[in-house]
């Protein structure tokens, strides 16, 4: 399979993922012949990449690091918890939602469980959803990270719950704010933002109300939004002040906002996300934690397509963990636009004048 951008998807196509909704059902699954009319609609759902069928990269396979199950059940969970939320403004705490904490733990356990399974993936987060979906996806996807940080870091099962419920939970606070501010394409105005930033202390006090989460957790809400220089919010305290479970929420926030579609902005590649997570490096974030971080993310997934310097269009084919930057590329299209009469790969650690010069 090969991840296509939506301009370049045409009528016949057919997809090789599905594609989620907002509360972690199957929109449009895994098979399906895309008319224009599909096509039409996934572009107003928000929709810019999609995972395709294609003969020359039919064992092309990007590996998730959770199964698409364990995905789903954690985004309902996330989705159900915050939209009761939303659906009760005036009531907090224990009184709404009793066995938060176990939920959670559970759904966490999960998590964990399949990341265990797949320890030695380089993480690419390939699943598809609206854009309506992103705060409860963006949730999980949060928590994939974290845990991945927290296993990389040796925590154990208690520290690792504390932290995985944390990144599940850390944006709850937005159930809080007037539903027009989340769904605001443009620039916030200085009021809006003074709004917005109170999520964090909303989220806070939601999750230190219950009786069986833990306050550790509640401040991956509080904190997530603090930098390693003092110039985050709400407290702006600097990184030694900064819970460790906090500074990777944070962390992790950022790498998933940054390459998800959002209505103001294009998304980013792993690779500028990556280059932005660096030059951020012990200003806004712990440096050291950074690196830890990028160990351990794609920096070219596998089925992205790519142009090399030489003019050639291909697909990723592979990663080496020890050369991110120089992955295996079938090639599809020769410099002047011919299909070769076989695809084939070339290995860039192998070549010393071929480059990734951009992700189509």
């Amino acid at each position: 399979m090969r991840k296509a951008n939506i301009a370049s998807v045409k009528p016949g196509d057919k997809l090789a993922r599905p594609v989620f909704g907002e509360n972690g059902n199957v929109l449009l699954g895994a098979g399906v012949e895309l008319n224009e009319r599909f096509i039409a609609r996934l572009r107003a759902l928000g929709i810019d990449m999609l995972y395709l069928d294609d003969p020359a990269t039919e064992n092309i396979e990007p590996t998730s690091p959770v199964r698409d199950e364990t995905r789903q059940k954690a985004t309902e969970a996330v989705y159900q918890t915050m939209t009761k939320l939303m659906d009760q403004p005036s009531t907090r705490g224990r009184t709404i939602i009793p066995e938060m904490g176990r939920t959670f733990r559970s759904i966490f356990g999960e998590l964990i469980q399949d990341l265990i399974t797949r320890e030695n993936v380089l993480v690419n987060l390939t699943s598809i959803q609206v854009m309506d979906a992103y705060l409860f996806q963006h949730s999980v996807n949060v928590a994939i990270l974290a845990g991945i940080m927290g296993l990389a870091k040796g925590y154990n099962k208690q520290q690792l719950e504390e932290l995985g419920i944390g990144a599940l939970l850390f944006d709850i606070g937005m159930t809080r704010l007037p539903k027009g501010l989340l769904d605001k394409a443009g620039p916030l105005t200085a009021d809006e933002r003074i709004i917005m930033e109170k999520h964090t202390e909303e989220g806070f006090n939601i999750l230190r109300a219950q009786h069986d989460i833990s306050l550790l957790s509640a401040h991956c809400a509080f904190q997530h939004h603090e930098r390693y220089d003092g110039s985050g919010y709400p407290r702006k305290i600097k990184a030694d002040a900064m819970h460790e479970y906090a500074q990777i929420v944070a962390l992790a926030d950022v790498y998933d906002a940054l390459t998800s579609p959002r209505p103001h902005r294009r998304r980013y590649t792993p690779t500028e996300a990556i280059e932005y997570l660096f030059a951020a490096g012990n200003t806004y974030f712990d440096l050291d934690l950074i690196k830890t971080f990028c160990r351990h993310i794609s920096i070219y997934p596998v089925s992205t397509t790519v142009q090399l310097s030489s003019g050639q269009i291909g697909v990723v084919a592979s990663n080496d963990p020890l050369a991110l930057h120089r992955p295996v590329i079938r090639i599809l299209r020769e410099a002047d636009g011919s299909k070769p009469a076989q695809p084939y790969e070339i290995d860039l650690k192998d070549s010393n004048i071929l480059l990734i010069v951009k992700e189509l």
